[in-house]
C-alpha cells in the first residue's frame, strides 16, 4: 500500500518510552503527537495516549492521531508486525519490518558481522551440552534494557525462578567494558554519531544484575584509526546488508584481548542518544527523518551544546512506591533547568500512581569535563534523589525542598 508522505510538521512517536525522541522532535519544530506506557509528565507531546494493553494498544491509539509519518522507539523491535500492521496506515520513518526480523535474528547478524572481521558470542537455541556454572547467559530473544536475563544454572535452577523466558537463547557470556555505538543510516552508508560507555546492573541505580542502567559519553577513536575503521564498517554493514534506515544503536563488549564482540542492534533510536544532544545542541530527530526521506523540519531550534562529557541513570525503586503531589514536587525541583538550559531530571511520574520495587522511577543527568567526572557527578546527584524518594514513601511529616543540583528531605 502506498503512504502519502505529507511535510512533517507533525510526527507520531510510538513505543514503551517516547520521552527523549518526543523532545528531541519538539525541539526540530515538530508538531508531536505520542503514546507510551508511561505518559511522564515531562513528555513533551501536543496530544498523548496511554498504550493499553502494551503493544497491541499502540496501534489503537495511533489510529486517532493525524495522518502524520511515525517513528518507533525501543523496544517495539520486538513487534515487527505490529510495527507493519501500523506502516499500513501511514509513512513509517524508521527500519522496514523485514529489516528489522533479519538484524534481529542472531544467526544472521553474527554471520554478518564475521564477515567483517568483528566477533559475536556463541549462540544456541538449545541448551543440551552447555555447563550449568554461570558461564553462559539465559535471555529472551525478544527484550530491551537487559529484562529477562539470568545465569545458565540449568533447569531446576530456572523453574525456581519462574522458568524459562519466552523464545529463550543460550549465549556465552563475555566479560569487559560494555559500549554503544551511534549511526545514522541511509542508502549511501553511515555515520557515526558517537560513543557511550554503558554500565548495566548498576546497584546505585537500585538496578538488576542486567538491567541498562546508564551511559556516559565517551571520545569516538582518532579518526583513520584501525577502530574507527572497524566501526566505519560496521555502520555501512547495517545499511547496506540489512538496509537499516535512520538512527541506530549497536552494543558492544571489548573483550580483553582488545577485540570487539556484537551483542545487539536497536534498529531506533537509543537510550543513550540524547546524551549527544546535550553534547551538539542540535536534535537528532530531525536527521533520523532527513535519513529515512523525509524533508528537514523547517523551524528547528537548536539549544546550547555542552561539551565536555554527559552521562545519565535510571534510578529503579527499591520499594513500592506511591507518587503523589509532594514526590513531583520534589522531582521538579531537581529537574529545573541551570543557565545550560538541559533538565537535571527526566521521566517524571504522573501523581497519583504506584511504582513496584523494582521499576524505573526517573532519569537522571550530569556533566563533567571528562566521563569519570561527569559519572562521579552522576552517582551523587542520583544518590541524593534515592534517599529523599525513600524517606518520602516513609510515614511522616517529611517534605521535599530543592537545594542546588540535587533534592534534600527535610524531617
Amino acid at each position: 500500500m502506498d503512504i502519502l508522505q505529507p511535510p512533517p510538521g507533525q510526527i507520531v512517536i510510538l513505543g514503551a518510552s517516547c520521552r527523549a525522541a518526543a523532545a528531541s522532535a519538539a525541539a526540530a519544530g515538530l508538531e508531536v503527537y505520542a503514546a507510551d506506557l508511561f505518559g511522564d509528565l515531562d513528555l513533551r507531546a501536543a496530544s498523548f495516549r496511554i498504550a493499553e494493553p502494551y503493544p497491541a494498544g499502540l496501534a489503537a491509539a495511533a489510529a486517532g492521531f493525524p495522518p502524520a509519518p511515525w517513528l518507533f522507539t525501543g523496544a517495539l523491535e520486538n513487534h515487527p508486525d505490529l510495527i507493519a500492521a501500523i506502516s499500513h496506515q501511514r509513512f513509517l520513518a524508521g527500519c522496514p519490518p523485514e529489516a528489522i526480523r533479519q538484524v534481529r535474528d542472531p544467526d544472521q547478524l553474527a554471520s554478518s558481522v564475521r564477515r567483517i572481521g568483528l566477533a559475536f558470542p556463541d549462540t544456541r537455541r538449545d541448551p543440551h551440552g552447555l555447563p550449568a556454572d554461570g558461564s553462559w547467559l539465559v535471555k529472551p530473544l525478544r527484550s530491551a534494557g537487559g529484562r529477562g536475563i539470568r545465569l545458565w544454572r540449568g533447569f531446576a535452577e530456572a523453574a525456581r525462578h519462574g522458568g524459562l523466558p519466552e523464545c529463550p537463547i543460550w549465549q556465552q557470556r563475555l566479560t569487559g567494558p560494555s559500549w554503544s555505538v551511534a549511526y545514522l543510516l541511509t542508502a549511501r552508508g553511515s555515520r557515526l554519531i558517537g560513543l557511550t560507555r554503558q554500565f548495566i546492573g548498576v546497584r546505585w541505580c537500585g538496578a538488576g544484575p542486567f538491567a541498562y542502567s546508564g551511559s556516559v559519553t565517551v571520545a569516538l577513536p582518532p579518526a583513520g584509526s584501525a577502530r574507527a575503521r572497524q566501526l566505519q564498517q560496521l555502520g555501512d554493514q547495517l545499511a547496506e546488508a540489512f538496509g537499516l534506515r535512520g538512527l541506530v544503536g549497536v552494543d558492544l563488549l571489548r573483550d580483553r584481548q582488545d577485540r570487539l564482540h556484537v551483542l545487539e542492534v536497536n534498529p531506533r533510536p537509543t537510550a543513550s542518544m540524547e546524551l549527544f544532544e546535550r553534547s551538539s545542541g542540535r536534535s537528532l530527530i530531525a536527521a533520523h527523518l532527513a535519513a529515512c526521506g523525509l524533508p528537514a523540519p523547517s523551524r528547528p531550534r537548536d539549544r546550547d551544546p555542552q561539551r565536555g562529557s554527559w552521562a545519565k541513570a535510571i534510578l529503579f525503586s527499591d520499594r513500592l512506591l506511591s507518587i503523589d503531589e509532594a514526590v513531583v514536587t520534589g522531582l521538579r525541583a531537581v529537574a529545573a533547568c541551570p543557565p545550560d538550559g538541559w533538565p537535571r531530571l527526566a521521566d517524571i511520574p504522573r501523581p497519583p500512581s504506584a511504582i513496584p520495587a523494582g521499576r524505573p522511577v526517573c532519569t537522571l543527568f550530569a556533566h563533567g569535563g571528562t566521563p569519570p567526572a561527569a559519572w562521579r557527578r552522576l552517582r551523587q546527584r542520583t544518590a541524593a534523589v534515592a534517599s529523599s524518594l525513600r524517606r518520602a514513601a516513609q510515614p511522616a511529616s517529611r517534605r521535599w525542598a530543592g537545594s542546588g543540583s540535587a533534592t534534600y528531605c527535610i524531617r
